[in-house]
């Protein structure tokens, strides 16, 4: 997101203002279609940054028709005309790509509008059709398990950088363009993470029947709300779809409140954040640093760079969420401050974190312990802890380096437990000594502030082995 596309959504907020109330989740919908072509950058095969943006579209479509509730049966009206406003902004998008002179919204020209068509009314006509595959609530409901695997298969491919140029190289090859310069960024699908991760929530809180029914409308706003669809925060539909239902004309409290926000997170992030990005760590920097201070010094640098870039978009998408009424979830509570790795993870990326937890530790903490030959807990924890970290890991991309941090995280949290579980008495004394408690808490944000920093190494180069390098030149031996 640029200082171009935040003016324009932040201005956009006071046409919405104008609009009567019944129309304002209308503009919302629109404008959020508009921005997932206007958001995605040129790519160099050119037809995939329309077609990626598309394909989000026709993956909310069918994500939608498999929650539905058990009971619906044919779409309503308000489902059929988001279906036809969906087509509309798409085919429009297209129409003005293939027309010399015209103004064009996505970044590139776009394909014949025939394979729109062909593509929206394909999806419709499957949600519309009472066919057998999708026809019943218990068969929607089995089709959500093969949806998942698909999205789950498709994120492995697309994080994966062999396989992501294996796809770019199959695309160019069947779009009769060189091969041998195919890459990663032939298949940059912007928001994608994101959108897998609603869809992911929304999917299994189905199966689960904690989902509220939702429209059309609500379910697709949500899954590409615009401040929010290229890096969070990762809101929950029913949280959601609460502020969505009620949207308030736009005040001067709030536009106070949501501008004060956006002016801190551009501030965070194109200020401090891109200076910090001058000299933090990475691998040239790294391998040109002299002294192991120097190191250290690129390590701390990189370190406030990751958080000041992500807290301040953070920042920007609730400022502008608020213009509009929509009142997303804080992601960042001063993690560097926390004493400890468990309150740091409950305060860094914390809708991310919370994502990890509900979908992946509970659930993998259920099995261990229903098993009938149950692992000792504390080997049960490690599990849980061991596997939270690496989804979180692997989503940041498939490769050695992100593994490693996901085991420096993993392993770091279930030592914090087991410290933690031995300590719950000295802590609970420390209330009546307020000079040791500030020196406990002191030297835990230290201790915490530190093992966060050094796990930064292999986010800051994905050279494993570089990475290990630089890690034992911290401590000066050289590695």
């Amino acid at each position: 997101m640029t200082l171009t596309h935040i003016l324009i959504f932040a201005v956009g907020a006071f046409v919405v203002r104008l609009l009567p109330a019944a129309w304002r989740t209308w503009a919302l919908l629109i404008g959020s279609l508009l921005a997932i072509y206007g958001l995605q950058p040129a790519l160099p095969l050119p037809p995939m940054d329309y077609a990626l943006p598309s394909l989000t579209l026709i993956l909310a479509l069918i994500g939608w028709w498999l929650t539905r509730p058990s009971d619906a049966e044919r779409l309503a009206r308000d489902d059929l005309i988001t279906l036809g406003v969906a087509f509309g902004v798409a085919a429009l998008i297209a129409l003005l790509g293939n027309f010399s002179g015209m103004p064009r919204l996505a970044a590139s020209p776009t394909p014949p509008i025939l394979d729109v068509l062909i593509a929206f009314f394909g999806v419709g006509a499957l949600l519309i059709a009472a066919q057998p595959l999708v026809a019943t609530p218990e068969q929607r409901t089995a089709a959500i398990p093969v949806f998942l695997a698909a999205l789950i298969a498709l994120f492995a491919v697309l994080k994966s950088e062999p396989l992501a140029n294996g796809l770019a190289a199959w695309l160019r090859a069947n779009a009769d363009r060189p091969i041998t310069i195919a890459g990663t960024l032939d298949v940059g699908w912007l928001g994608f993470s994101y959108v897998a991760f609603r869809l992911i929530h929304t999917l299994r809180d189905r199966q689960s029947g904690k989902l509220p029914a939702l429209t059309l409308r609500e379910y697709l706003t949500y899954l590409i709300f615009f401040p929010a669809y290229t890096a969070g925060p990762i809101d929950r539909a029913e949280r959601f779809v609460k502020d969505y239902r009620a949207l308030p004309a736009l005040d001067a409290p709030r536009a106070v409140e949501g501008f004060g926000r956006i002016a801190a997170g551009i501030f965070k992030k194109f200020v401090i954040a891109d200076m910090l990005a001058l000299f933090a760590l990475d691998s040239l920097s790294a391998a040109r640093a002299e002294t192991t201070f120097g190191l250290w010094l690129l390590l701390y640098a990189y370190a406030f760079r990751l958080y000041f870039d992500f807290s301040g978009y953070s920042d920007i998408a609730i400022g502008i969420g608020r213009l509009y009424g929509v009142n997303l979830p804080e992601n960042f509570a001063l993690p560097y401050l926390k004493s400890n790795l468990t309150a740091f993870w409950q305060s860094w990326h914390m809708t991310l974190s919370n994502w990890a937890r509900f979908y992946v530790f509970m659930p993998l903490s259920r099995y261990m312990v229903t098993r009938k030959r149950k692992p000792p807990t504390w080997l049960s924890v490690l599990i849980g802890q061991l596997g939270t970290m690496l989804v979180i890991g692997l989503w940041h991309g498939v490769a050695l380096n992100f593994v490693i941090w996901a085991v420096w995280h993993g392993v770091g949290l279930w030592l914090h437990k087991q410290y933690s579980d031995r300590t719950r008495g000295f802590y609970a004394n420390l209330g009546e000594k307020p000079t040791l408690r500030r020196l406990v808490y002191v030297a835990g944000v230290l201790i915490t502030f530190h093992y966060v920093a050094l796990g930064w190494v292999w986010f800051a180069l994905s050279d494993a082995a570089q990475g290990a390098q630089v890690f034992g030149r911290l401590f000066g031996t050289g590695w």
